[in-house]
């Protein structure tokens, strides 16, 4: 709408213009090299606006005539970059749709029309990659290299080749060139920094994580330095006791609720009769996770103390988080160390019904510690081999006996405290186990009105691993052949008494004493 305004405008100022000259008559007189031109001032402007136009318009067909070789130029470059750009994406198609030919017979048309540009290159590196040409495809991938808008392309394409021929030195080298090109780029610094875990260089990977900060939520940024700074406490553990404290210290701070920063924490402030400090840590990190080894710190943050001593601190700290496993376990440990056996039996108790591995033999260990009473031990501790697996440090399939900062393929705080099964996921119900019978009360009112439940089932995980998983009664249990267990389920034998040998039944020499067989099984466990 402004453009007809002033189309309008400018078109009546003309009008205007005219009608004001046609009003106001005159004469042009022009003499020059004897000649006389006489005309009216309309007739001489009209001629010199004509006149413009024919200089306009030679000017316009001779640049025409002048530029024509460049203009056929531009035209057939133009028409070869249009095929290269479809030959490039019918090459891409063809690549995402599997096409091997057709994705070899498109690079090789865009090499001929379009060589050296990006989209050209990345279909000559794919192309090669699909048909297994590692040497074609690293060729592509450094002559991205060679450009400064492709270099980054190039090189990660250089790195995932290096990793798919395991060859380390090189994957490490690509990656560090791209970090130190482009510091924020998360590919290059994520692997750096993984290469500097894997090679234990905690301070090297400390450098890496502050080269990827800008890249990185706060939260996962505070989390990842929490764990590299525990990571280097361990490793300066035995070495520097003091760099190692103010490594952990900080870990602790970033991460409150990281149990192996904590417990480190807490002994550490222990040695050096720091306990008030050394207690508020390992509370907090308690009430957000509760592990072993927080309560053995906790339990320990004054050395020397008794037995009894450390078991009204161990109470104290599992009442902070009520009903938890961790907590129960933690009080009948410290409870059977003061022999305070009936603490320890109601601490276990309400887990009781469906024991966990650890629960099973530590009552084995409650039994055997007031009673001696060989029997009862065996009968807990076959509910041991059969029962549920506890929580431990698990990763990728990987269980270790400790907590570890870089999982096997070098993940970065991968180890979770947790059942192996719920890390595998599928699982598959495959042998049954027979109840074992009610632990009995102690007198009428404890009897268990229910009985334990009937069916605890060892689910098969795959890559050939097995676990045991106990399921609710309630649920329908398909019944299929039995597999093979990697770990074979232990049978215990008749019980022949405490401490009495048991006899070849074809006469042969007698079999090591029950103590001994026992303490051999609880072992296990341990």
């Amino acid at each position: 709408m402004l453009r007809v305004v002033v189309f309008l405008i400018a078109l009546g100022l003309i009008a205007a213009g005219f009608a004001w000259i046609a009003d106001r008559p005159g004469d042009i007189l022009l003499t020059w090299q004897g000649y006389r031109v006489e005309t009216s001032l309309m007739v001489a402007g009209v001629a010199l606006i004509a006149l413009v136009v024919i200089a306009i318009l030679l000017w316009s067909v001779l640049r025409a005539i002048v530029r024509t070789p460049e203009n056929v130029s531009l035209f057939f470059r133009h028409r070869r970059a249009m095929k290269g750009h479809q030959a490039t994406s019918r090459g891409l198609i063809a690549i995402g749709a599997g096409d091997l030919k057709l994705a070899r017979l498109s690079a090789d048309d865009a090499t001929r029309l379009a060589p050296g540009e990006p989209l050209t290159l990345l279909l000559q590196a794919q192309a090669a990659q699909m048909a297994g040409d590692r040497a074609g495809a690293e060729r592509a991938f450094r002559a991205m290299v060679r450009k400064d808008d492709t270099k980054l392309l190039g090189l990660r394409g250089l790195y995932i080749e290096a990793q798919r021929a395991n060859d380390h030195a090189t994957a490490r080298k690509v990656a560090d060139e791209a970090a130190a090109f482009t510091p924020a780029l998360g590919w290059a610094g994520q692997a750096v920094l993984e290469d500097r875990c894997t090679s234990g260089d905690w301070s090297g990977a400390l450098d890496a994580l502050e080269q990827m900060r800008k890249g990185l939520a706060k939260p996962e940024y505070r989390r990842k330095r929490a764990v590299l700074l525990t990571a280097r406490a361990l490793a300066l553990d035995e070495i520097d006791r003091d760099a190692s404290r103010d490594a952990v210290l900080e870990a602790v701070k970033l991460a409150p609720d990281l149990a192996p920063a904590a417990a480190l924490a807490g002994r550490r402030l222990s040695e050096s009769n720091e306990r008030r400090k050394a207690r508020r840590i390992l509370e907090r990190a308690w009430e957000a996770s509760p592990h072993p080894d927080i309560a053995n710190a906790y339990a320990h943050v004054r050395l020397g103390d008794s037995a009894c001593e450390r078991l009204a601190r161990v109470q104290k700290l599992a009442d902070k988080v009520t009903g938890q496993l961790e907590g129960a376990v933690a009080v009948a440990r410290a409870a059977l160390e003061a022999r305070e056996f009936e603490k320890a039996r109601t601490a276990l108790a309400p887990f009781l019904s469906a024991p966990t591995q650890r629960v099973a033999a530590l009552m084995a260990e409650i039994e055997e510690a007031e009673h001696g009473d060989t029997g009862r031990v065996r009968e807990w501790m076959s509910r041991a081999v059969h029962a549920a697996p506890d929580p431990v440090w698990t990763a990728e399939g990987v269980v270790s006996d400790r907590w570890l900062p870089v999982t096997p393929s070098g993940r970065l705080d991968g180890f979770e405290w947790r059942v192996p099964l719920a890390e595998l996921g599928v699982t598959r119900p495959v042998i049954e186990v027979a109840p074992s019978p009610p632990e009995p009360a102690a007198d009428a009112s404890q009897a268990p009105s229910e009985p334990a439940p009937a069916v605890v089932d060892v689910a098969v995980a795959s890559e050939a691993t097995s676990f045991k998983e106990r399921r609710p009664a309630d649920v329908p249990v398909e019944k299929v052949a039995p597999a093979e267990p990697i770990i074979p389920l232990l049978h215990a034998p008749d019980d022949p008494g405490p401490g009495g040998p048991v006899p070849d039944p074809d006469g042969g020499p007698v079999t090591p004493a029950e103590g001994q067989r026992w303490q051999t099984i609880k072992d296990l466990f341990k």
